[in-house]
């Protein structure tokens, strides 16, 4: 297929790939319940022609030429619990839930490649198309490696992308090491004495208690770890069994903790039970942490990152080699660290509902990113697998 014929395709595949975007930012769906979006996706394939293996998520798999090398590429689903307040004609028809993140986007942009390189068939090897259901909670890639998505069709190499609000249209940026933060959810409980408003000092209410362990745990970043380390402690939920003149006896508070290592995430952990167990102690109370890592921290290898920064200036994007660090959190980390991967991020624009932040209630996905990644996609397939040569039979 020469490169004008191509881009004639890419064009007509856009239109009608923009059109299903929409399909999907209308009917958005939860985590682990993207019922009518994998039917969407598998239908798709399957009509291109693409084996279709169906389970927690949707994978499809195309094979052309004689080589033996497999990549994976993968593209989330799921929407999140949200009432959209955008104005366009494609507004969320599922009150509460909208595509607040693009992945309404990030699945019509891998789509789109699918059908070029389906209709082409010129690379040299295996492409594996991951459509995963719930990243937001961080369970879906790992439900994807439990059933065996990289082991069983061999994947030694996963590439993902995400698109990054504010950024000029199609800037590429990425790095080598690591690029997204982990997430670990944390829940403190606290049982004191509770009793009458007027009367404190007969127990040991624990809103004081709870309060002394916020403060306290702001020191874990401001005085417990290195400058510079990137560690976020933030206390979200306090929640007590109090009243208008009942101090409380119990109290839940619950918070989110970011890093960019093992390493810190552990310390943090340990600073977070040393405030814990030392503050109960002094005010005689009953408190237990408890910690839980969804999302771990994302990893890129020195390789997949040299191919997304060659394949990006090929094809004529705007890149950034060496961004800095993102502090929200991917759970394509747990392909990235089963094997060798690179996260990237596209920009998706600067003005009105494309700059919006991710998670904004009037945030959209930018259309003309479409044909950039899916173009992407394609030339990223031909540099890791090359060119099919072999003579046609």
């Amino acid at each position: 297929m020469t490169a004008a014929v191509e881009a004639i395709e890419l064009d007509e595949i856009t239109q009608r790939m923009v059109a299903l975007r929409h399909d999907l930012h209308r009917h958005p769906e939860l985590g682990f319940q993207e019922h009518r979006t994998k039917a969407t996706v598998a239908v798709f394939l399957r009509n291109l022609g693409i084996e279709v293996h169906e389970g927690a998520g949707v994978v499809g798999v195309l094979k052309a030429g004689k080589g033996g090398r497999v990549i994976g590429l993968r593209a989330d689903m799921d929407a999140l619990p949200i009432r959209e307040t955008s104005i366009h004609g494609y507004v969320s028809a599922n009150p509460g839930v909208m595509h607040a993140c693009g992945h309404d986007g990030h699945t019509t942009m891998l789509l789109a490649a699918a059908e070029i390189l389906a209709r082409s068939r010129d690379f040299d090897g295996t492409v594996v198309f991951v459509f995963q259901p719930n990243e937001e909670h961080g369970l879906g890639a790992r439900a994807m490696i439990d059933e065996g998505v990289l082991s069983r069709f061999s994947i030694e190499e996963v590439y993902g992308i995400h698109n990054l609000p504010g950024a000029p249209l199609g800037q590429l940026s990425t790095r080598v090491g690591q690029i997204c933060a982990s997430e670990t959810l944390f829940e403190i409980e606290i049982r004191g004495q509770g009793g009458h408003a007027s009367m404190p000092h007969v127990g040991v209410d624990t809103i004081t208690v709870g309060s002394e362990m916020v403060l306290a745990l702001q020191t874990i970043v401001a005085r417990k770890l290195p400058p510079g380390a990137g560690v976020v402690v933030s206390v979200t939920e306090f929640l007590t069994d109090g009243q208008r003149n009942v101090l409380p006896g119990h109290a839940t508070l619950k918070g989110d903790m970011r890093a960019r290592t093992p390493e810190d995430r552990q310390a943090a952990i340990g600073f977070m039970q040393q405030i814990v167990d030392g503050v109960a102690a002094t005010h005689k109370v009953s408190a237990s942490l408890t910690c839980t890592t969804e999302f771990i921290e994302a990893i890129n290898a020195p390789g997949p990152v040299e191919a997304v920064i060659r394949t990006g200036r090929a094809v004529g994007l705007d890149v950034i080699p060496d961004r800095a660090p993102m502090s929200f959190s991917e759970d394509f980390a747990h392909f990235s660290a089963a094997v060798p991967g690179c996260f990237l991020l596209l920009g998706n624009g600067e003005a009105g509902a494309h700059g919006r932040p991710l998670h904004a209630s009037d945030y959209d996905f930018n259309d003309d990113l479409v044909s950039i990644g899916a173009r992407f996609w394609v030339a990223l397939v031909r540099d890791r697998l090359g060119v099919d040569k072999s003579e046609p039979a």
